[in-house]
């Protein structure tokens, strides 16, 4: 079928809106018309090569929700008229990681960016006489997406597309870098450095698991302020001007945890995010480095001596078929 969609034709483009053909859905593939999709800063990355991508063109977008309009052979978790959420974390449900509770590593991560469908590597996108690649084998900047069943999460038909959308990525990750991966503990003080799309929802999870101070960090003032109304308790500009506050707030203990959720991690952020984390603390790393940098600023005597911990957190450290579903039956709650 003939549809439309934004491609990045290299790095450093624009973004450019063109008429691209889908080849009729393959074994485990499923049609999908979108509804709504949000741009995350790992699109950003593709622009800017901060995360190279191996093929161009490029459909943009690994966040989004959607309608089944067709399945192909073998699809048994879909039908037509389905709501879904897009997971650009696939999960096959039968590798070692999927079958031991860690589908966010599942082994089909490693066709992520193919050129072709995760099913058997076919190439099914295409622009006049060029094959398309797809962001995390999604491409949610789209009208229609041919799509692994694996990327896909079923989800309830009276949800806003909105947020279903928002869910697939950005509040997922975040969310689960407090709950999950920081495992934030009542009563806690938790920063997070950098509340964009990611960081506004370690936030939120800090909050619902019952954190007592919870300071958000980040140089743009709007950020700060809409922090406060989902459930900072404290704003700085500054992880410098936010250490010097947090020791007195503290009486010098420091943070329980820390979050890193900037656009890019740049290395010696790490060490400046360790100086706030308490003895025994932990730092969680959610936001991305430039692929292949491996300059990082850390103080590794410190590291020992004070017995802290640094973890790296992909999607929230949580299983995308438990963790989507879980979200949105909270944002129904309220």
């Amino acid at each position: 079928m003939k549809t439309r969609a934004a491609l990045l034709w290299g790095i450093g483009e624009d973004w450019e809106v063109d008429d691209i053909e889908l080849d009729d859905p393959g074994p485990g593939e499923v049609l999908v018309k979108m509804r709504a999709a949000g741009m995350c800063h790992s699109d950003e990355h593709a622009v800017t090569g901060d995360l190279p991508m191996p093929f161009f063109p490029l459909i943009g977008g690994h966040e989004g929700a959607g309608e089944v309009l067709a399945v192909g052979p073998a699809v048994t978790r879909f039908a037509v008229g389905d709501h879904v959420a897009m997971s650009f974390i696939p999960s096959c449900g039968e590798c070692h990681w999927c079958s031991s509770g860690q589908a966010l590593l599942c082994d089909l991560g490693i066709k992520l960016f193919d050129l072709g469908m995760i099913s058997d590597g076919a190439v099914r996108h295409h622009c006049g006489e060029h094959d398309v690649a797809r962001m995390s084998q999604l491409g949610t900047f789209a009208e229609h997406l041919l799509v692994s069943q694996d990327s896909l999460v079923k989800v309830d038909a009276d949800l806003p597309w909105h947020a279903v959308a928002l869910v697939s990525c950005g509040v997922a990750t975040g969310f689960g870098s407090a709950v999950n991966r920081a495992e934030v503990k009542p009563g806690e003080t938790v920063a997070v450095i950098g509340v964009g799309g990611v960081g506004i929802n370690a936030v939120q999870g800090a909050r619902v698991a019952g954190a007592g101070r919870i300071i958000a960090i980040d140089p743009v003032e709007f950020k700060r302020e809409q922090a406060g109304d989902f459930g900072a308790t404290h704003t700085y500009a500054s992880v410098e001007e936010a250490a010097a506050a947090v020791a007195e707030l503290t009486w010098g203990v420091m943070c329980d945890k820390v979050i890193v959720t900037p656009g890019v991690v740049p290395g010696e952020l790490i060490e400046a995010s360790l100086q706030l984390t308490r003895k025994g603390g932990t730092c969680v790393l959610t936001g991305l480095g430039r692929m292949g940098d491996t300059r990082v600023s850390m103080d590794m005597s410190m590291l020992t001596l004070m017995n802290k911990e640094v973890k790296g957190c992909l999607f929230g450290s949580g299983n995308p078929r438990v963790e989507i579903p879980n979200l949105l039956s909270l944002y129904r709650s309220g």
